[in-house]
């Protein structure tokens, strides 16, 4: 998808000089650690990630050599499995026969709009209901693009469906789901980028409840103590994290084996192999302005640490809300707050990640409500496909 990078240059210019500040400390980070070797994970979360391009911007920079790990939700999972994004006609459900207690709120069904082609690839796979579909299709309704692969038949029945098989497979093959999956996805997709490239992706302990039976499948095909060892190793690899519109991240950065936040002493004691954080720079992207606050407390005071050195409340001490992620995230040496959408944040550090690594960038994200967001979307729901399920068993 080619692309103007003009009207993410007026983004920059258009932020807050603090802004401003800790995109250019974050940029600098990566751009670093990259020429001299070091890797990037990305710890990504649902929803805005799918909706504003960003989860395949991250494909992009995988096989751009950028992005070397990434963990998500298994809900990020189930949606690249169905190709991130389609477009569904919504129609009231009880037209088509079903009852309110059979359907969410609302009373909403979805149809899937495909192509005679794509429906007839999938007719092979699965039996589909025609004369349902075309019944719904003729209904009035809205017709939205939205994550892929989840309520919307038949394309989130067939993701139901093929997670059992997935789970089988990897099982057989002692391996994660998301690597077993990766096999037959689009390679715009994270998982389809992270197995053409072979660099982990991994739902995390925290992101595994979601996606359906796909989450369910994830948490099923490898132990959560495999689980939480696999991120680790992530984990330890990294030089630069970056956190992008994700909740409970403190489980995941600093999870059961990792010991500067002291979190891992006892895997350490007892001989398991554990981590550190101490040295790595952590970028959160994150629309909460009390995550700056907390940092800049830490920063010019030391209060985060005072408390928890005290055995005090961190919420009375510094009298704002306090999520469990801004502890671990303000008391890290190297931790930078991007206060910002991830929509608007993304295509900001893709485009100057362009200019000063000298890489060419062929698919950039923008922010969804913009035009060129809306083409965006448009452009992945034609382009970014659902797994192909045969590649999955060659």
């Amino acid at each position: 998808m080619a692309a103007d990078r003009k009207p993410i240059e007026l983004l920059y210019h258009g932020l807050p000089a603090d802004a401003k500040a800790m995109f250019d400390r974050a940029v600098s980070g990566i751009v670093s650690a990259k020429k001299n070797g070091g890797k990037v994970v990305v710890v990504t979360g649902s929803g805005p990630n799918l909706h504003e391009g960003i989860t395949t911007l991250i494909a992009e920079l995988i096989h751009k050599g950028i992005v070397d790990g990434v963990t998500t939700s298994s809900a990020v999972i189930a949606h690249e499995m169905a190709g991130s994004l389609e477009e569904v006609k919504r129609v009231d459900g009880r037209q088509l026969g079903f009852s309110e207690a059979e359907l969410p709120r609302g009373n909403t069904f979805e149809a899937t709009l495909m192509s005679p082609d794509s429906l007839e690839q999938l007719a092979e796979e699965m039996f589909i209901d025609t004369a349902l579909l075309d019944k719904a299709l003729a209904l009035e309704g809205s017709t939205i693009i939205k994550a892929a692969g989840n309520m919307a038949y038949p394309l989130g029945l067939r993701t139901e469906n093929l997670a059992k098989e997935i789970l089988f497979l990897a099982k057989s093959k002692g391996v994660p789901f998301e690597l077993a999956a990766g096999a037959g996805a689009d390679p715009r997709t994270m998982l389809g980028a992270a197995y053409a490239k072979g660099v982990p992706i991994l739902v995390t302990i925290p992101q595994l409840v979601g996606g359906g039976m796909v989450g369910l499948a994830i948490g099923d095909s490898i132990s959560v103590t495999e689980r939480a060892a696999r991120v680790a190793k992530m984990m330890q690899s990294a030089d630069v994290i970056i956190e992008s519109a994700v909740a409970l991240t403190q489980e995941i950065h600093d999870g059961p084996f990792e010991t500067y936040t002291g979190h891992g002493i006892w895997s350490g004691w007892e001989g398991y192999p554990t981590y550190s954080l101490k040295d790595k720079a952590l970028i959160r992207i994150d629309l909460d302005p009390r995550l700056r606050k907390a940092w800049e407390f830490e920063k010019q005071s030391g209060q985060v640490q005072a408390a928890i050195d005290e055995g005090l409340p961190k919420t009375k001490l510094m009298s704002i809300p306090f999520r469990m992620e801004m502890s671990g995230f303000a008391r890290l040496d190297k931790s930078i707050p991007v206060v910002a959408d991830v929509g608007t944040a993304w295509p900001i550090m893709a485009s100057r990640l362009e200019q000063e690594l000298g890489i060419s960038l062929d698919f950039i994200s923008y922010p969804q409500q913009s035009p060129e967001g809306r083409e965006m979307r448009k452009w992945i729901v034609e382009n970014v496909r659902p797994i192909v399920k045969k590649r999955l068993f060659q």
